[in-house]
C-alpha cells in the first residue's frame, strides 16, 4: 500500500502519483490510467493544458474504485489566471473530470496574475471545491511573494526535481520545508536522460531493482511525492514496485552529488 504524508492543511496525500503529462488525450490516456490503478497507484496528477483531463476522470470511474478511494490533481492554466478567469476555469475542469471537488488544485506557473488567482483559490478551498489548494514551479522568491499576503499557505508546491538538480533546488526544498509545504517531484526520471547515468546503474545493481526504481526510491526517501509518468503497462507497474527496498546513506549520498542543474523543460527560474 502506498503510504501518505500528512499536509499542512490536515489532509494527507498519497506519495507515489502517477502523472499523464504530454500522454495523448483520449485512448491513450485512459489506458494509461487504467494501468495505474491497476498497479496500485491511488494518486493521478493531471492539469488543464495537458488537455486529457476527461479521460483521467473516465478512467477512474470506470475502474471501479469506490468513489473518492482515487486522489485528483489538477491545474490553472496561465490563460486562465487572473481573479475573474480563474473560477470559470475551474468549473470547466471539474466537468471535464466528472468530479464534485478535487482533492488538489495547483497554479500550475509563477504566472503575473497569480495573487489575484490565488484568492480565488482561496475561495474554492473554503467552499470544499479544492480540498487542498497549493502551487507548482514556485521558486523561493515566487513562495515568499505569495505567502506575504496569503490568508491560506499553499499545501504542495509540485516542481521538476531528480538528484540532478536537487542541489540547485535544495534553497526551494529548504523553504518549503519551513513552510510547511509538501514537495512534489515533477519529471523524476528525467525524461530518461541520465538513466545511463553510472551511478544510478551502480546503486541498482547493488539493491537489485531498476535505475528508475532507484530514482523514485530517492525521490521518495526525501520525503518527496514523485510523479513518474509513463504510457507502457509494465514500467507503469515496475514504477510503483518502489516500497520493497530502500537506499543506504551511502547510495542516497552519491546520488545527491549528481546535481548538474539538469531541467527538462522550461526553468522557473527566468519568471519574475
Amino acid at each position: 500500500m502506498t503510504p501518505a504524508i500528512a499536509l499542512n492543511d490536515g489532509r494527507a496525500i498519497p506519495q507515489l502519483g502517477f502523472g499523464v503529462f504530454q500522454i495523448p488525450p483520449g485512448r491513450a490516456t485512459q489506458a494509461a490510467v487504467a494501468a495505474a490503478l491497476e498497479a496500485g497507484y491511488r494518486h493521478v496528477d493531471t492539469a488543464a493544458v495537458y488537455r486529457n483531463e476527461a479521460d483521467v476522470g473516465n478512467a477512474i470511474r470506470a475502474s471501479g474504485l469506490p468513489p473518492g478511494s482515487v486522489w485528483v490533481t489538477t491545474k490553472l492554466a496561465n490563460a486562465d489566471q487572473g481573479a475573474s478567469t480563474a473560477r470559470r476555469a475551474f468549473e470547466a475542469s471539474l466537468e471535464r473530470l466528472g468530479l464534485d471537488a478535487v482533492d488538489l488544485y495547483l497554479l500550475h506557473w509563477p504566472h503575473e496574475r497569480r495573487l489575484e488567482s490565488w484568492r480565488v483559490l482561496e475561495e474554492l478551498h473554503a467552499e470544499g471545491l479544492a480540498r487542498s489548494i497549493g502551487v507548482s514551479n514556485f521558486l523561493v522568491r515566487h513562495l515568499d511573494g505569495l505567502m506575504a499576503r496569503a490568508s491560506v499557505p499553499p499545501a504542495v508546491n509540485q516542481i521538476e526535481l531528480s538528484p540532478f538538480l536537487y542541489g540547485t533546488r535544495a534553497d526551494t526544498v529548504r523553504r518549503c520545508a519551513e513552510g510547511g509545504i509538501a514537495v512534489e517531484a515533477y519529471s523524476p526520471l528525467t525524461k530518461g536522460r541520465r538513466l545511463d547515468d553510472s551511478t544510478i546503474a551502480g546503486i541498482a545493481a547493488e539493491v537489485g531493482h531498476t535505475r528508475a526504481q532507484v530514482l523514485i526510491r530517492w525521490s521518495l526517501q526525501k520525503g518527496f511525492v514523485p510523479l513518474p509518468r509513463s504510457s507502457n503497462p509494465g514500467r507503469i507497474a515496475e514504477n510503483a514496485a518502489v516500497f520493497d527496498f530502500a537506499l543506504d546513506d551511502r547510495q542516497m549520498a552519491a546520488l545527491d552529488a549528481l546535481d548538474e542543474g539538469l531541467t527538462t523543460g522550461w526553468d522557473p527560474a527566468r519568471q519574475a
